[in-house]
């Protein structure tokens, strides 16, 4: 199978000609973290203290929420970032959101979500989730998703920077580097590739 050719260059690309739209597409990785750690705190303190969950209902959601944030993960790369563009515009967008990614994946302000993107998405599913679940147990449901959700934006950025002694890690990275150099449309798991494995998306091609 063809390789795909990717930069590369540490360099980030341009992508709009506005300053202001182009500083909002870039990012620190540890800015999440800034953002988010707080938000966990805040809600696991909602829950736990002004809620009075008991600690096993506790564990039981965030638990959830992790779970939950791992297929979450999977079915936006697989399906969002990875759809099929048709026309020119729908080209520009997936560009925007993740083709850029692909062209120059040690670009490292572009590595982690940015807040503008991140914090709009969050709040969209904590109000989903506060449609399924009463106040104090989404709390903690959601406190488990973030949680999840910063462990894949840290863990994405690791994987392209870091050199691994563990195995858990080098075998994390190979499948995220195969995703990238060798075929996009497989390997759609980035902090597990539990859900790959369930559909099948890490058979690789020869």
């Amino acid at each position: 199978m063809a390789k795909n050719y990717v930069s590369n260059s540490t360099e980030s690309s341009r992508m709009f000609k506005s300053n202001v739209l182009e500083s909002l597409s870039k990012v620190h990785f540890s800015v999440p973290l800034f953002i988010f750690v707080p938000v966990i705190f805040y809600f696991s303190w909602k829950s736990l203290v002004v809620g009075s969950l008991p600690w096993y209902d506790f564990v039981l959601f965030v638990s959830g929420g992790l779970f939950v944030w791992t297929f979450t993960e999977y079915f936006m790369h697989r399906f969002v970032f990875h759809f099929k563009p048709r026309g020119e515009w729908m080209e520009r967008i997936h560009f925007i959101f993740h083709g850029v990614h692909h062209d120059y994946p040690n670009d490292a302000k572009r590595l982690v979500m940015p807040p503008s993107v991140s914090i709009p998405l969050a709040t969209g599913f904590y109000y989903l989730f506060s449609l399924m679940m009463k106040e104090f147990y989404v709390a903690a449901f959601f406190s488990g998703f973030i949680t999840g959700y910063l462990f894949y934006d840290m863990s994405h950025y690791a994987l392209h920077h870091a050199n691994f002694k563990s195995s858990f890690w080098k075998k994390l990275k190979k499948h995220h580097m195969q995703h990238h150099y060798y075929d996009a449309s497989k390997g759609y798991g980035v902090s597990s590739d539990f859900w790959d494995k369930i559909f099948g998306s890490d058979k690789w091609k020869d």
